[in-house]
């Protein structure tokens, strides 16, 4: 009878237990941060994977009673995950998608939180881009060489500016060379050193990531086409919670953790700030 009791004991401690995980943790989130009682549901892709979103979270949980749910997604899913109103906040890089969003009345705060750039190439540069001046030029490059070329292909803000340098390039690229992966940042930056092909990786994941790329250098930078700007947006009845992650984003003490983040680790800064990337705003 008294192990009855204990089995018993013991399965009610478990459930709770499980219970207690699954609503920290659950519900499509990567990650969680904080433990706090008003919960932030935000999606974003690479200041997620590279730890960025971690840091900031944590900050801010310290003077706020949150906990927030990282739902990682590229800019296209974010988006879409925000007008079926299943995240509060995105952080996102997709300019164009991101203003319609707002024109059409489904997203709110669109807020400039900062930047990076697109790097492309493989040590051997087949196609030579190396030699080429503009963005267009260099993708023209590679069409005509029909050298490897990797693509997201998911609808990604890195997708969606890669489709758009085609456009203007006056190419659709297609055949065995063009090779969409349907992955994110990382994954199809570590397909394109395995397959030595040429890749628009931003410069965030670049830094982390270099030390491991046996076959991939930076071959090509500087075009104003490859500046990679991140804004937030919000819910139209942005939640309080919500709206304050925002504020704290753009406030002294966020973008010093934007600006400065990964220099300990790599020597350099992974994201630039609001300041720098409010010259690249379309």
């Amino acid at each position: 009878m008294r192990l009855r009791k204990s089995l018993w004991r013991l399965a009610i401690v478990v459930l709770v237990l499980l219970l207690s995980v699954n609503s920290y943790a659950g519900n499509n989130c990567k990650a969680v941060y904080g433990r706090g009682a008003h919960e932030i549901r935000l999606a974003t892709g690479s200041p997620g994977e590279l730890g960025l979103l971690k840091v900031l979270a944590n900050e801010f949980n310290k003077s706020h009673n949150t906990r927030i749910c990282w739902i990682k997604a590229g800019s296209g899913k974010s988006l879409a995950l925000l007008k079926a109103k299943k995240v509060d906040v995105v952080l996102v890089h997709a300019p164009e998608a991101e203003k319609r969003a707002v024109n059409e009345g489904w997203a709110t705060r669109r807020t400039l939180i900062g930047c990076n750039e697109f790097y492309i190439g493989p040590k051997d540069d087949p196609a030579r881009i190396a030699s080429a001046k503009t963005a267009v030029e260099a993708y023209t490059k590679i069409a005509k060489a029909k050298a490897k070329f990797l693509s997201r292909g998911d609808n990604s803000g890195t997708h969606k500016r890669e489709l758009f340098i085609w456009k203007k390039a006056g190419i659709t690229p297609t055949g065995k060379w063009y090779i969409i992966t349907r992955d994110f940042m990382m994954a199809t930056l570590k397909k394109a050193d395995e397959l030595r092909g040429y890749f628009m990786t931003d410069s965030s994941t670049w830094v982390v990531a270099r030390k491991d790329m046996r076959n991939l250098k930076v071959l090509f930078k500087g075009d104003p086409l490859l500046i990679n700007v991140y804004h937030g947006l919000c819910q139209p009845h942005c939640k309080p919670e919500a709206a304050a992650f925002l504020e704290f984003l753009i406030s002294e003490k966020g973008q010093k953790i934007i600006r400065d983040y990964g220099k300990d680790a790599y020597g350099e800064s992974l994201y630039h700030d609001a300041q720098y990337a409010e010259q690249y705003e379309r």
